[in-house]
C-alpha cells in the first residue's frame, strides 16, 4: 500500500435508527479495515431498540468511535432528518487535520480494504470530489448492482474530499440532499462518482424503510426541490415504468413532483444551480454530452 493512502486522515458520521439487526455489522467491517478512520462519529437518531446500547459497547471497545444520542422525534423524517442527525455527529469532529469526510449508513458491510481502494480512486484523480461504492443488494442468491447516473453517489456511502467539502459549504437539509451536493460540486469544476468495481452490500434496498410508494414520493419532492426540469421528470417517469414496482413507481415519483409544486415546497436557494441541473438534464435529452450517463 503507498504510503501517502496508508496514512489517509478521515472521518466518518454515521447517523443510525433503529438499526440493530445490522449495524454491527457495519462497525465490524469498519474495524477491519487496511485503513482505519481516526474518528467515527455514530449517532443514535432516536432508536427504540438496541441501536444505542450497541453504539456505546463498541465505543468503549474502540477509542475512535465517539457515540451521540438524539431524543426521538418520534417518526423517520426523510431526507432532513438523516441530515439533521449528520450535523449533529459533525459538531463532534476532533482532529481538525482530516483529508475525507464520510457519510456511512448502519446497514453496510464491504471488504477490509474498501476504503483503502476508494482512496486509490482519488489519489488517481485529484479533481475527483464526491465518491463511493457501488451499492449491491443480494437478488435470487447474487449481489445485483443498484444502477444509478454515472455523476451519482448514493447516499448510503458517501466519500467528500476536504477541498470539496469546504466549497459546497455544507448538504441541504431536505429530500435531495444527495444529489444537490454532487451537482454543485459538478458545476463548481468537480467531478463524482461511484466505483461500481468496490462492493458495498447494502442490507435494505433505498428506500425500504419508509415502503415503495413513500419512497416514490419522496423521490419526486427531492426531483422538485433540487430543481429537476418538467420536461426531464417526465421522460423519467415514463422510464420508471418499466421498473419496479412496476406502475405505481412512476405514478408515485409524479404525484411527488407535481405535489410539491401545488404545496409550494421552498426548492434549492441557488438558481445557478437549478440553471445547471436543467441545462444538463436537457443536454441528456438532445443525446449531448452531460454528467447524466
Amino acid at each position: 500500500m503507498p504510503t501517502d493512502i496508508a496514512t489517509t486522515k478521515y472521518v466518518i458520521i454515521t447517523p443510525a435508527r433503529d438499526e440493530e439487526d445490522f449495524l454491527q455489522k457495519t462497525i465490524i467491517a469498519v474495524a477491519n479495515q487496511t485503513v482505519k478512520p481516526i474518528q467515527w462519529i455514530i449517532i443514535d437518531d432516536g432508536s427504540s431498540d438496541a441501536t444505542g446500547q450497541i453504539i456505546d459497547h463498541f465505543a468503549r471497545i474502540y477509542s475512535w468511535i465517539t457515540a451521540r444520542h438524539r431524543s426521538d422525534r418520534g417518526h423517520r423524517e426523510a431526507g432532513a432528518g438523516v441530515v439533521h442527525a449528520f450535523y449533529d455527529g459533525y459538531a463532534l469532529i476532533e482532529p481538525t487535520e482530516w483529508e475525507f469526510l464520510v457519510k456511512l449508513d448502519a446497514d453496510l458491510s464491504f471488504p477490509p480494504d474498501y476504503f483503502e481502494r476508494c482512496f486509490a480512486e482519488f489519489a488517481k484523480d485529484q479533481t475527483l470530489g464526491i465518491g463511493g461504492g457501488g451499492i449491491y443488494h443480494e437478488v435470487d442468491g447474487g449481489l445485483e448492482l443498484e444502477e444509478t447516473p454515472q455523476f451519482h453517489v448514493r447516499g448510503a456511502t458517501k466519500i467528500y474530499r476536504r477541498e470539496c467539502w469546504d466549497q459546497l459549504g455544507g448538504l441541504l437539509r431536505a429530500p435531495g440532499w444527495d444529489t444537490v451536493d454532487e451537482l454543485k460540486a459538478n458545476m463548481l469544476g468537480w467531478t463524482t462518482r461511484s466505483f461500481p468495481n468496490l462492493c458495498v452490500s447494502h442490507y435494505r434496498f433505498t428506500g425500504a424503510a419508509d415502503g415503495a410508494w413513500k419512497n416514490s414520493v419522496k423521490d419526486g419532492c427531492a426531483n422538485y426541490i433540487t430543481g429537476y426540469h418538467p420536461l426531464f421528470m417526465l421522460f423519467k417517469c415514463v422510464r420508471r415504468l418499466i421498473q419496479r414496482p412496476y406502475f405505481s413507481g412512476s405514478i408515485g415519483l409524479m404525484w411527488g413532483f407535481l405535489s410539491s409544486y401545488w404545496k409550494r415546497t421552498p426548492q434549492v436557494e441557488d438558481r445557478s444551480l437549478i440553471c445547471y441541473t436543467r441545462n444538463q438534464q436537457m443536454r441528456r435529452l438532445l443525446l449531448l454530452d452531460s454528467i447524466w450517463k
